[in-house]
């Protein structure tokens, strides 16, 4: 069995590697902070989560019991300790509910631009039927495509199960079909 550049840091890691943690930190951090901002809009509360978990991730490393996926295992661990922070302060309410990020998981035309070389008013148009999804929807596609998580890490992360990830995929990819469909119908009629 070999090992990738990642399972070898991370091994380097747990042996309580600084050098390796520093490694970890600038590969993640980024990714885990944007992921937390669209969860939650509130950039103290992400911020002080996401350095609080690598804290916590060193100082616990002794006690991580054996990682497949490291990228998976930090999105979920980050997003249960985010969602932990969130219910502390009396933002959340109930994690399970569909309403838990409604207005928050929202994309910008400015992200989807820097993902892909399209007009501007592609992207307003595409970010305006995005928003439309359900938020359990924009989830796993923000997890996904921006994300780069595959469908299993999808379902671990968000605690649901791999069907269910790929309902959700088809359920929203139905949706902004029939949106962009209906625009172009409608443009077309008013020629």
């Amino acid at each position: 069995m070999s090992l990738n550049n990642e399972e070898i840091i991370w091994s380097l890691f747990l042996q309580g590697d600084t050098n390796a943690f520093s490694l970890l930190f600038k590969k993640y951090y980024s990714p885990l902070y944007n992921y937390g901002i669209k969860l939650c809009s509130n950039t103290c509360v992400t911020e002080d989560c996401l350095q609080g978990f690598f804290v916590y991730l060193y100082e616990n490393r002794n006690t991580i019991g054996e990682v497949k996926n490291i990228k998976a295992y930090l999105f979920i661990s980050f997003r249960r300790t985010l969602f932990s922070a969130l219910k502390k302060e009396r933002n959340f309410t109930d994690l399970n509910s569909d309403t838990q990020n409604s207005s928050n998981f929202e994309f910008s035309p400015e992200e989807l631009k820097i993902h892909q070389e399209i007009s501007f008013a592609q992207t307003s148009s595409i970010t305006l039927i995005l928003n439309t999804l359900a938020p359990r929807e924009r989830e796993v596609i923000y997890l996904k495509y921006y994300g780069a998580l595959s469908m299993s890490e999808i379902a671990s992360t968000m605690d649901i199960s791999y069907q269910s990830v790929l309902n959700t995929l088809q359920k929203a990819f139905s949706k902004i079909r029939k949106t962009i469909e209906n625009n172009m119908l409608s443009a077309i009629l008013k020629k």
